[in-house]
């Protein structure tokens, strides 16, 4: 009876999910009108047939999925609007473990990021005594290279030059002396918007001869998209869950040769720190995966936004731009590279300013010319994003008024998600049928999960994976909002979901306890289904 109930609730969400029979998020979940809702001009007396339908929409446009946003947040914001106007559920709230937004989650900004900004974009501030005389100073800097002196005015397409020195500048500390160029450097909108310019450049052929890209299983949806918005092949490589999801050349051998039959694999996708992972790379793997790229002609692409969100004492960032640098000249003047950050991450979290960076290094002269060519067709990065930039990478130094006070607060969130981190791994390993390996970094955990035969054969019966039903049961039963591992990928018969730690430790804690009752009592609730059919 339970199990029956259970599969009415979640009759909405299936029906977002049938059409596709996928667990990812497709542009066709969008509501449609009902006859009655639907406007005048849709009468049959009135009919007209529209160019843009369903039939006729870009194919590439229905194969992007992004898992992140997908059936479970839709169903999730339901149930906050229910629980708005009343309806009893058996939580409080929903807990959103989705996404890895941290002011949403409660994290307090960087005050001296904020003061900076707002002096840029508020000018006249630049008069008050509130504010400090280090950012007064980086607003003024940041000002004149503004056409007009405002924020408000285009800057150049690849950014504002005075913050592309800031960048470049902040590579070379960050590298121990290995130099960059500022002309190598882009400004973008958040790191999404530079993967997917790259990604563009590197996409051509037909047949046999595509684009293939190569990307970690476990992924980031935005590569899959990516993929599917172009038109390219996508190629999996796994990452080794029993060796703390590192990544391994023989299987990155082994994802190449066989994607050589069917398309031409010309990129490599890292992602360090991982996500979903939560896995620091290993300088020795670095070097490993560089030589490999080296030695099969392929373009790296490393994603680096979680450079700063490293926990585990025994791990440290390390870039590939460095390591190539000190693999001599041979690597280094030839490997072609692009690296990202944004400031969505780290210890900043902000999300929403769409700040971020790329370099990218041995890329031939004319073909540089074609990507300004592409940068330029949208304008420019927005530019309240670029001084955000600005000021991760040139932060308060010592003995500037704000030092004291921005140490203070970079170390307190920093610390406070490392505790997190280890507190998420502890729980969730002492739940039976869990399994999640430490998070060394980033910002989210990725635990396996053992779903019992007969929750599999009810997923089937509904059309979805089955940690597409857990999540959804989970949410249903606890308000707690996570992701299923279907939708970031997974080795065939396993299944995970991902969950951030950005929640305050208190929330972690309780949302961690509720995972763990719900997870006792799923097992429980389908061990007696079985024993019931036997």
């Amino acid at each position: 009876m339970n199990g029956l109930k259970t599969s009415r609730c979640l009759s909405l969400s299936v029906m977002l999910l049938k059409r596709s029979g996928n667990i990812q998020v497709k542009v066709t979940g969008v509501k449609r009108l009902s006859t009655a809702e639907a406007p005048a001009t849709l009468t049959k007396e009135n009919d007209k047939t529209r160019v843009l339908t369903m039939e006729t929409l870009n194919p590439q446009v229905k194969a992007v999925e992004y898992a992140v946003r997908g059936p479970i947040v839709i169903k999730a914001g339901e149930i906050e609007r229910e629980l708005l106007q009343g309806m009893k559920k058996p939580f409080s709230e929903v807990i959103k473990a989705n996404i890895g937004d941290a002011h949403a989650m409660g994290q307090q900004p960087i005050t001296f990021l904020r003061q900076v900004v707002a002096l840029c974009t508020c000018p006249e501030l630049l008069d008050s005594p509130v504010f400090p005389e280090d950012a007064k100073a980086r607003a003024r800097r940041i000002l004149q290279g503004c056409g007009g002196n405002s924020l408000g005015s285009y800057s150049a397409s690849q950014g504002l030059d005075c913050i592309r020195e800031d960048v470049a500048m902040y590579m070379e500390q960050r590298d121990g002396g290995v130099p960059a160029d500022p002309n190598n450097i882009y400004l973008t909108s958040g790191a999404s918007d530079g993967i997917s310019t790259i990604l563009k450049l590197l996409v051509a052929g037909e047949g046999l001869s595509r684009t293939g890209v190569m990307i970690p299983i476990p992924q980031y949806p935005l590569y899959s998209a990516a993929i599917s918005e172009l038109d390219a092949v996508q190629v999996n490589y796994y990452l080794d869950e029993d060796n703390c999801w590192a990544m391994d050349v023989n299987e990155l051998h082994r994802a190449l040769s066989t994607a050589r039959k069917y398309c031409n694999p010309r990129v490599l996708c890292i992602i360090n720190p991982g996500n979903p992972t939560g896995q620091v790379q290993s300088r020795k793997c670095i070097e490993e995966v560089i030589h490999f790229a080296y030695k099969e002609n392929l373009f790296l692409l490393s994603d680096e936004v979680y450079q700063d969100n490293v926990y585990s004492p025994d791990c440290k960032f390390h870039s590939f731009k460095k390591v190539l640098c000190e693999m001599g000249p041979e690597y280094f003047n030839n490997v072609e590279l692009a690296s990202f950050h944004s400031t969505s991450k780290g210890y900043t979290g902000e999300c929403g300013y769409r700040g971020g960076y790329m370099e990218v290094i041995n890329l031939e002269q004319e073909v540089r010319a074609q990507m300004m060519k592409l940068l330029s067709v949208r304008l420019c990065p927005p530019v309240s994003g670029q001084v955000a930039m600005d000021v991760v990478v040139n932060p308060p130094r010592s003995g500037e008024q704000s030092c004291e006070q921005f140490t203070k607060e970079k170390k307190s969130i920093l610390s406070n998600l490392a505790e997190r981190a280890k507190l998420t791994e502890e729980i969730l390993n002492t739940v039976p049928g869990i399994r999640c390996n430490p998070v060394q970094g980033a910002m989210y955990a990725f635990p396996r999960i053992f779903i019992p035969p007969k929750a599999i054969e009810e997923a089937k019966v509904l059309g979805m994976a089955p940690d597409m039903l857990y999540c959804l049961r989970l949410l249903e039963e606890t308000g707690i909002c996570v992701v299923p591992g279907s939708g970031f990928g997974q080795k065939e018969g396993t299944y995970h979901f991902r969950m951030t730690i950005l929640p305050s430790s208190e929330k972690l804690k309780l949302l961690l306890e509720k995972v763990k009752d719900f997870h006792v009592k799923f097992l429980q609730r389908y061990a007696a289904l079985d024993a019931m059919s036997r």
